[in-house]
């Protein structure tokens, strides 16, 4: 602990203005204890922050371990509220609620961006950024406050404004797994293909037309291939909902 206020007080938010433990209090709706840990959550690996012993300072390691913590969390909730649930209904429906998708939700609506410390641009950020940190700090409050104030931030954060079970029940959470089993099962032909479309784009962009039955049935353009499928398999899905839904998919 030592190790980490000498190397944070060179360069620390805090030290510079109480604008950063305004800010975190305020997200987290408690005063930190050891705001040591908050900053280390914020910190992106763009900033080569290191310990004394060269050691990396950002904010992965703490991903990994609020990714762990949501997972407990959320698994005890809803082994409580959906007694009837077999294990795999409570796998698909913490699935859902910690889905990277929800993630991204849950740190764009916190603003949690505004808060890195980076020698990136923002704009510069893929969109996992969002989640990667909200998972960072998650593990930072387990560190802080033990394990009951990572529970109740998650039950503040997460669970009360956003997990409503009747609804989680009929979210998709892959538009492209739930086409593949029904092309599979009415054994129709599909086909992803893939290519670069950059257009006048600096950024990399990927596009993607996908073929059932030897027909072009959607297209999408997206920065990475897995969400240019996604994004034409919501497209289909939409195109042949009512038959889908009618095989109970």
């Amino acid at each position: 602990m030592r190790i980490l206020k000498n190397i944070f007080t060179r360069n620390s938010r805090s030290t510079e203005s109480g604008n950063f433990f305004v800010s975190v209090e305020k997200i987290i709706g408690f005063k930190p204890v050891t705001l040591l840990y908050y900053e280390k959550a914020f910190t992106h690996r763009s900033s080569n922050k290191t310990d004394l012993h060269g050691n990396p300072l950002n904010y992965e390691r703490l991903e990994f371990l609020g990714d762990s913590m949501l997972s407990s969390v959320i698994a005890a909730h809803l082994y409580n509220k959906a007694p009837l649930g077999d294990e795999g209904y409570l796998t698909k429906m913490r699935s859902k609620i910690v889905s990277r998708e929800h993630l991204n939700e849950l740190g764009k609506d916190l603003n949690l961006i505004s808060l890195v410390d980076s020698k990136v641009p923002s704009s510069h950020f893929g969109e996992n950024i969002h989640g990667n940190i909200f998972e960072a700090l998650v593990g930072a409050i387990f560190l802080d406050k033990g394990y009951q104030g990572c529970e109740d931030f998650i039950q503040r954060r997460v669970i009360i404004p956003y997990v409503d079970i009747e609804r989680l029940e009929g979210k998709v959470i892959s538009y492209k797994s739930l086409l593949i089993e029904w092309c599979q099962k009415e054994k129709k032909i599909f086909h992803y293909e893939i290519y670069d479309d950059n257009g006048n784009d600096s950024q990399k962009y990927f596009g993607v037309k996908l073929t059932i039955d030897e027909k072009v049935v959607a297209k999408a353009r997206a920065t990475s291939k897995k969400k240019a499928e996604e994004i034409a398999s919501k497209r289909a899905y939409f195109l042949f909902q009512e038959k889908i839904n009618k095989k109970g998919l």
